[in-house]
């Protein structure tokens, strides 16, 4: 079977699957046009963002029996379609939910202890103590939405606080040892924080919106490791301004480009919200890379082998 790599990853996906007997051919700089027209070639792609594999794409790809997504999403896909031609689908999000679990504690614990303002502060000579004093993550109610392999990696990361975790989600008994599962309106009323750990979908796109927020009994602080598009940045915003939100934690924007890559030039210079978050004392920022990780580098690319020598080998 010969697969076709459209992204850089880990050298042991190559590797592997070269000694399973795979034809790996590499083709990280060609357009979507180039590749359609030599896709009918291939049995398998492997692929993290580059770009969207559409209606179009798929019908071009007339040996395909599978796509790998170096990553946890795979809403770049045309998954119905897909389906719907027999192509098997594959995701690592096994690969990556640890980083990302770190990552949203480590937001969390810096907001609450003001890390990032204080560091600023000291390196340049202000030495504030009160205006820098914390709060404590012993005692809060964390409500984590969307509880499928990041969010059961963020509620094992809070086992060592002394904390009600509560989760919702679409899927019923979800909810294990580490987090209890409730209804959206419970989790509105008891969190003082709220970790977003959702897929991209219908449902999901724009729904942490002004509503959804002032559904909340109690102001709460607000991490967002998932992606970008589920936050009405604006909204998001104001209720910073109005102190609902006491302090967010984005490591995905609404303005990223659909790769991931970097943040379209024309929301840095043009839009509002996105310069408030940048200015704000209370904001942490980061650029898409709460899974990306030395470890989940390795680990993303054994998920995707080992998937595909249990589907074909």
């Amino acid at each position: 079977m010969k697969i076709l790599h459209l992204d850089t990853n880990h050298p042991l996906l190559l590797n592997q699957l070269h000694e399973l007997g795979f034809e790996n051919t590499e083709d990280y700089t060609s357009t979507k046009h180039e590749i359609e027209s030599k896709i009918h070639n291939y049995d398998g792609i492997i692929i993290r963002s580059r770009f969207t594999i559409d209606k179009q794409f798929l019908d071009a790809a007339k040996k395909l029996k599978f796509i790998g997504r170096v990553g946890a999403g795979l809403e770049n896909i045309d998954c119905v379609y897909a389906e719907k031609k027999g192509i098997y689908l594959i995701s690592a999000p096994e690969g990556n939910r640890n980083a990302v679990g770190e990552h949203a504690l480590g937001m969390l614990l810096s907001l609450f202890n003001k890390l990032n303002k204080a560091d600023q502060e000291v390196r340049q000579g202000k030495w504030l103590r009160e205006e820098n004093r914390g709060v404590e993550l012993d005692g809060k109610t964390v409500g984590i939405i969307g509880y499928g392999n990041m969010g059961k990696a963020f509620a094992k990361k809070l086992r060592g606080f002394d904390t009600t975790v509560l989760c919702y989600d679409i899927q019923d008994n979800v909810g294990d040892e580490n987090a209890q599962q409730v209804t959206l309106a419970e989790l509105q009323k008891q969190s003082d924080v709220v970790s977003l750990h959702t897929p991209q979908t219908a449902l999901t796109t724009n729904m942490v919106n002004t509503e959804f927020i002032n559904g909340f009994s109690k102001p709460f602080w607000f991490i967002n490791t998932a992606r970008g598009k589920s936050v009405v940045t604006s909204d998001l915003v104001s209720a910073l301004k109005s102190r609902k939100i006491l302090g967010a934690g984005l490591d995905v924007l609404e303005y990223e480009k659909s790769s991931f890559e970097s943040v379209m030039s024309s929301a840095v210079e043009t839009s509002q919200p996105l310069k408030y978050l940048i200015q704000a004392e209370n904001v942490i920022l980061t650029p898409h890379v709460a899974g990306w990780t030395v470890e989940s580098h390795k680990k993303l690319a054994q998920t995707i082998v080992d998937k595909i020598k249990a589907k074909f080998c």
